[in-house]
């Protein structure tokens, strides 16, 4: 049963304590309002405001689990808070731990200070991306749209031959060992009735490349110092990979930089003016 008048304070009290700078938003010189205000929130859940501010208001439809989900990752919850916010409004919280999406507020308040110019993005430990930069968008395009065992990259390495037409062809065998060893690691580690052994099933019926790299047993494989790509706009890039984990969710913040003074470095800079307008189209 949804607590109406509970959600609607909920919301309200949280939204009044987050301030622009909190969430990446520019709080500008004539701002009155003491927290967000309410098409900010929308905005960051990615929602109607009608629908937000009819919400605070103890008004309109009961909102779904995957509506709440939207909210609390918009608002930067923590996981008790998120877990308050879905019984309030009448559901049962999602599982927390490496098989949860809710990214924590730390990692998201170091991920919203990143610049438009810095390429990153937030993927749990299957491969699956939660969030990009704009910059990240315009370098892979969006990672995000995918559903299912596709939203692993290491499952569509191997199911689908244009994943690698935006890497270096030198580098392939090397990207197919280092996502079977990482799977082999997630798979030992979460167990035979896990989402990980699941595409690991899936991948043995789908692919004899798979089969020959997983044969192999490799574990604890790494990339190289750089990463190649083979961008459609910019051509080639090597990019320096910087990974932040947090251990308690299992999700990695990854940052890809140039040196300075590069062919690479001002490449980046031509395709954060570019943006990812033609990647969309």
């Amino acid at each position: 049963m949804i607590d109406r008048a509970g959600l609607a304070e909920f919301l309200r009290r949280r939204r009044e304590t987050l301030q622009p700078e909190d969430v990446g938003l520019p709080r500008g010189q004539r701002r009155r309002t003491s927290g967000l205000r309410r098409e900010e929130v929308a905005t960051l859940c990615h929602i109607s405001a009608d629908y937000y501010s009819r919400l605070e208001r103890e008004r309109g439809p009961h909102p779904s689990e995957q509506m709440i989900a939207s909210i609390a990752q918009g608002l930067h919850l923590s996981h008790d808070e998120r877990d308050h916010l879905f019984r309030l409004a009448g559901h049962h919280p999602p599982a927390r731990g490496p098989i949860g999406e809710h990214i924590s507020p730390g990692m998201l308040r170091i991920f919203d200070r990143l610049t438009d110019d810095t390429p990153a993005e937030i993927t749990t430990e299957l491969g699956e991306t939660l969030r990009q930069t704009p910059l990240g968008l315009a370098l892979t395009g969006d990672l995000t749209r995918y559903t299912g065992p596709s939203r692993s990259i290491g499952y569509r390495w191997f199911t689908d031959p244009a994943v690698r037409e935006l890497y270096h062809p030198d580098d392939h065998e090397m990207h197919s060992r280092v996502f079977a060893s990482g799977l082999r690691s997630v798979v030992t580690l979460r167990g035979p009735k896990s989402w990980a052994a699941h595409l690991q099933s899936l991948l043995m019926a789908s692919s004899a490349e798979f089969r020959r790299v997983w044969d192999d047993h490799e574990i604890g494989l790494r990339y190289r110092h750089l990463k190649r790509y083979v961008h459609p706009h910019v051509g080639h890039l090597e990019l320096t990979c910087q990974a932040l984990l947090d251990p308690d969710e299992g999700h990695s913040l990854l940052v890809y930089t140039a040196a300075p003074g590069t062919e690479s470095y001002e490449k980046l800079q031509l395709l954060s003016v570019i943006g990812s307008q033609q990647l969309t189209r």
